[in-house]
């Protein structure tokens, strides 16, 4: 009988001690966390594939970037707007039912003034309620690329913010603190269980989402602990410790390629990689001398000449990028051979090229960098400061976490800095609207042409298909000529895994878990 109930008593305990035991566990790592879990507050790759998760929008893409029914399934466009058919049955993870009315507030959400996603959002003018499972999502005349404009803009439920004061999004900018940073009730295959930034990210399959059995995805929990040195994130992914690591470092994957049990796989991803130049201020703020060099297009040319972007990709990248000339990958609308081409290396003409911009001893100025976020980010700014010293300029090396970092472009409060840009629209009318637009919200630049705001406005509701390509490559040649950034390249994207796990890689760099089976 003690026995018995002894034996209970272990059973029991170690049902709970091992909430694993019985379920397919994905555990997996990266070198920087979510910022955050408002879904309407970052506009950030891995925090919007964290709530990605969770959240559901509109309109998806699949691991091959294809359009995808999500919490809509049909929509049809007309001359003001695009009329979306909502999916029946969706219930938030509280129980709440998905209406038409949460579509509603879900876009006065991300159109708020502290949403990193308006100027997405921003493209509907207004959401007209139809009937409970349809909205149509109203425009400022015909709209080519809506449904390419959604994919990122999550619906959250009405009566949920409401209860929790999370009516409005997260200023990340301004360090605000609410409910929805580390709580969170999506309509998503994940509910959120944990959260503890920086150290550990639990979520629990949605046994009640809509698209259960539908995908073949069979993953009943994630553990997501990021790892911020890279050689501990390997030794996780030796040692069986996690069975996945979205970024290993590239010099170690042929170490993980030779492992029993380990594979990479690896995509172009449709990432760039750049430094900004605040050309808008009429006096830096790190430099030792007066005014601006960065006003001067000569001395923005020198910059982009100096850095040897081949010698970045052979030495730093191992290989795993693309130098280029743009800031918008291949794969996008408006990306040609033209314009990705690098403006090349060439140390002589850089150095004429500060002399007759005013400036033959150089000067000095600070460099901002993340040290979390891209492939070798740190690096690629150690070798061009390193490059930039050869021409007589003097790079001061800020390299801090991104939580730190980001804030600093979108206050506007650097002079040169590091900056990746994906493209979920894959079309350049996301790249001018954030970064080129006078009025962008990411443009750190301070670039002003008034001819790519014209086009940036225009291309939004240009349905005539070549006359629209033709203004982005009018842009882009604009764009091109004033070297407002730095190119240096498009990222490739390497994954290490377990054979445990098939998880399908996308060029977006965003883990699907639907799709994700557990051997």
């Amino acid at each position: 009988m003690r026995f018995t109930r002894l034996l209970a008593v272990s059973v029991t305990a170690l049902m709970f001690a091992s909430p694993a035991l019985a379920e397919n566990v994905l555990r997996w790592t990266s070198q920087g966390d979510a910022l955050t879990m408002d879904p309407h507050s970052q506009n950030e790759g891995p925090t919007i594939a964290m709530n990605g998760q969770v959240y559901e929008s509109l309109v998806t893409r699949d691991a091959k970037l294809k359009l995808q029914p999500e919490l809509a399934e049909s929509w049809e466009p007309g001359a003001d707007g695009w009329t979306f058919k909502l999916r029946k049955g969706v219930k938030f993870h509280d129980g709440a039912d998905f209406t038409a009315e949460d579509v509603v507030f879900s876009f006065e959400r991300a159109n708020h003034a502290a949403s990193d996603f308006k100027e997405q959002a921003k493209n509907v003018t207004s959401v007209e309620v139809i009937d409970d499972h349809t909205v149509k999502l109203r425009t400022d005349g015909p709209n080519p690329i809506l449904p390419n404009q959604l994919t990122s803009i999550y619906m959250v439920d009405k009566g949920w913010a409401d209860a929790n004061n999370v009516v409005a999004p997260q200023d990340f900018k301004a360090k605000e603190e609410n409910f929805a940073v580390r709580n969170a009730n999506g309509t998503g295959p994940f509910k959120l269980v944990s959260r503890a930034p920086d150290e550990l990210t639990v979520l629990a399959r949605n046994a009640d989402w809509w698209g259960e059995g539908k995908f073949p995805g069979n993953i009943d929990r994630i553990e997501y602990r990021p790892i911020t040195n890279a050689a501990t994130r390997v030794a996780a992914l030796l040692s069986g410790e996690v069975d996945f690591v979205l970024d290993p470092p590239l010099q170690d994957l042929k170490r993980i390629e030779t492992a029993d049990g380990l594979r990479v796989t690896t995509v172009a991803q449709i990432r760039s990689i750049f430094f900004g130049m605040d050309q808008g201020i009429d006096k830096l703020r790190t430099a030792n001398v007066d005014g601006n060099p960065f006003k001067n297009a000569k001395v923005r040319e020198a910059f982009n000449l100096a850095i040897d972007k081949a010698a970045i990709q052979r030495v730093v990248m191992e290989g795993l990028s693309f130098p280029t000339g743009m800031i918008t990958p291949p794969g996008v609308l408006g990306n040609t051979p033209d314009n990705d081409a690098s403006y090349g290396f060439d140390v002589a003409k850089a150095k004429e090229l500060l002399g007759e911009a005013g400036y033959p001893n150089g000067f000095s100025v600070r460099l901002d960098c993340p040290n979390n976020r891209y492939n070798n980010d740190e690096k690629i700014c150690q070798a061009a400061v390193a490059m930039l010293a050869k021409i007589g300029v003097t790079v001061n090396l800020d390299a801090i976490p991104k939580a730190q970092h980001f804030p600093k472009i979108q206050k506007r409060e650097t002079d040169f800095y590091m900056l990746g840009w994906g493209v979920p629209t894959l079309d350049s009318h996301y790249v001018f609207s954030y970064l080129l637009d006078s009025g962008g919200s990411w443009n750190a630049t301070g670039y002003k042409n008034a001819r790519v705001d014209e086009i940036t406005m225009a291309i939004a509701t240009e349905i005539d298909i070549p006359k629209r390509t033709a203004m982005i490559d009018e842009a882009w040649s604009l764009v091109k000529a004033e070297m407002p950034y730095v190119p240096i390249h498009h990222q490739v994207l390497a994954w290490g895994l377990s054979d445990k796990v098939d998880i399908p890689i996308a060029a977006d760099d965003a883990i699907r878990p639907r799709f994700a089976v557990m051997k």
